[in-house]
C-alpha cells in the first residue's frame, strides 16, 4: 500500500486528499467526520485520472464535508469569570458569579447571575444548570416535532444528552435520538433542526436523496437553521 498526500483547486476552495493506492479495481473517496478526505485507488491508476475523479467529486467533498461541519461544537473554552460571555438559546449573557447558599443559575436582563456554595466550582455549577435546561428545552422540542412525523408511523424515541466532542446529534438504530449538551447554547430554530434532522433518520436511515426531501418537507428553512448552528457557537 503506497499513500500520499495531494490536492486539487475547486473554484476559491482547495480540497487535500490522502492518496492511498491499494490491490483493488474500482477507485473510491470517503469524507471523513472530521473533515479529512481519502481517496483509494488501484495502484495502476494515473495521477490525471485520480485528479479528474476528485475534482468531479469536489462538489460531493465539499457537501460532506460542512454537513459533518455543522455537528462539530466549536465554543472555545471558558475560564467561568466575571466578565465572560456564555451563550444560551442563541443569546449572549455576561457571567455574574458570587458566593451563596446554594447552588443556582439565573439567566436574565443579559446576565448570567451564578450563585454558588464556597466549596463549589462555578464551573460545574453551569455546567449542571446547561445539562438540566438541555433535558428540559430537548424534550420539549421532541413533543411538538414529532407531531410533524405522524404519518411516517415512527415512533417516539427518547433523547439522550451525552457530550460528545465532533457531533451535535446523532440517531441509533433502535431509535434513539442522542444530543450534545452544548447545543442548548444554539439559538431555539438551530436546535429545532438538528431535532428534525435525527427526527428524519428515523424514516430515512442514510443521507439520500428521500431523507434531503424530507427533511425540506418537514422544515423548508432548515439550511438557515443549519448555518446559523455552524457560525453562532464560535
Amino acid at each position: 500500500m503506497i499513500v500520499k498526500t495531494n490536492n486539487i483547486k475547486y473554484g476559491k476552495k482547495e480540497i487535500s486528499y490522502e492518496l492511498i493506492f491499494q490491490d483493488r479495481k474500482t477507485l473510491g473517496i470517503k469524507v471523513f467526520p472530521e473533515g479529512s478526505v481519502k481517496v483509494y485507488a488501484p495502484s495502476d491508476t494515473s495521477n490525471d485520472k485520480i485528479e479528474e475523479k476528485v475534482k468531479e467529486k469536489a462538489r460531493w467533498i465539499l457537501k460532506q464535508q460542512n454537513e459533518f461541519l455543522s455537528y462539530h461544537p466549536l465554543t472555545p473554552a471558558r475560564k467561568y469569570i466575571n466578565g465572560e460571555t456564555h451563550l444560551y438559546l442563541g443569546r449572549q449573557y455576561i457571567l455574574q458569579s458570587e458566593i451563596g447558599q446554594i447552588n443556582q443559575v439565573k439567566a436574565y436582563r443579559g446576565k448570567l447571575v451564578v450563585q454558588h456554595k464556597s466549596n463549589t466550582k462555578v464551573e460545574t455549577v453551569v455546567r449542571n444548570w446547561y445539562r438540566e435546561k438541555a433535558i428540559e428545552h430537548f424534550n420539549s422540542v421532541l413533543e411538538e416535532k414529532i407531531n410533524l412525523f405522524t404519518k411516517y408511523d415512527i415512533e417516539k424515541p427518547l433523547v439522550e444528552i451525552r457530550s460528545m466532542s465532533k457531533r451535535w446529534g446523532s440517531c441509533t438504530v433502535k431509535g434513539k435520538v442522542i444530543l450534545n449538551p452544548e447545543l442548548i447554547k444554539a439559538p431555539k430554530g438551530s436546535i429545532e433542526y438538528v431535532m428534525i434532522h435525527e427526527l428524519c433518520h428515523l424514516v430515512h436511515h442514510n443521507h439520500n436523496k428521500a431523507f434531503y426531501e424530507l427533511q425540506e418537507k418537514i422544515m423548508p428553512d432548515w439550511k438557515k437553521w443549519k448555518i446559523k448552528l455552524e457560525y453562532s457557537l464560535v
